[in-house]
């Protein structure tokens, strides 16, 4: 079913006992492909989508970009992403709280992966469900903005256990906020000693070249592991 242009896929919940199997299979044959899979989370409001356009506007002259897109309902954040010229495929959960591998899978189903360096998805927003189901990304990212406070790794720390790299947004709003970055960089070092932690804002660009710079290095990484 579509939506304008954009293809909207309804995606169910795979079985939980086989989404492991699936999710290393989905990521063993993505690594063949040299195609390198993010899963992107956060919560509503935290800057997933800012983050995304603020991506392909940095790197689409280096690395051809895809996007899933997954919401509850709406086709909102997918149709900023097709503005860009950017395939984007808009999952629909219908209810679910994260995506899984199978989910995952039936996106990716409807992409040329071929054709792509990289996809990001774009997990429902939420710092709890997303972070329980393996989605056969390469690596996992998150975002936490300013104004969410800085114990949320108190709070929700499996999602920053699992991740590759947190993403601080909106440090515009640093100033007269009672956010503690050195406080809040313990808590998260903590949970994952290895965890890269980038402080950006999405509104000014700042610290959006070291995000960049990561992502670069990780899809590089997986592009010369195949050659």
């Amino acid at each position: 079913m579509g939506v304008g242009n954009i293809r909207v896929i309804d995606v169910k919940e795979g079985i939980l006992a086989d989404n492991d199997l699936r999710a290393e299979q989905l990521r063993e044959r993505l690594r063949t492909q040299s195609t390198f899979l993010l899963n992107l989370m956060a919560s509503p409001g935290a800057g997933k989508t800012s983050l995304i356009l603020r991506t392909i506007g940095a790197l689409k002259d280096e690395f051809r970009l895809g996007v899933l897109e997954a919401d509850i309902e709406s086709v909102v954040d997918s149709e900023k992403v097709a503005t860009t010229g950017t395939p984007v495929i808009q999952l629909r959960t219908g209810g679910f709280c994260h995506l899984d591998a199978f989910m995952v899978e039936e996106g990716l189903s409807a992409m040329d992966v071929d054709a792509l360096d990289c996809i990001i998805v774009e997990n429902v927003g939420n710092l709890v469900c997303p972070a329980e189901f393996d989605t056969g990304a390469v690596k996992k990212a998150v975002i936490l903005s300013v104004p969410e406070g800085d114990d949320k790794p108190l709070k929700y720390p499996l999602i920053f256990t699992v991740c590759d790299v947190v993403v601080v947004n909106k440090v515009d709003y640093l100033e007269g906020s009672d956010f503690d970055m050195r406080k809040f960089r313990e808590r998260v070092l903590k949970l994952n000693p290895s965890a890269e932690i980038i402080e950006v804002s999405c509104k000014t660009g700042q610290g959006i070249d070291a995000w960049t710079s990561w992502l670069r290095k990780e899809i590089k990484s997986l592009l010369n592991d195949r050659l």
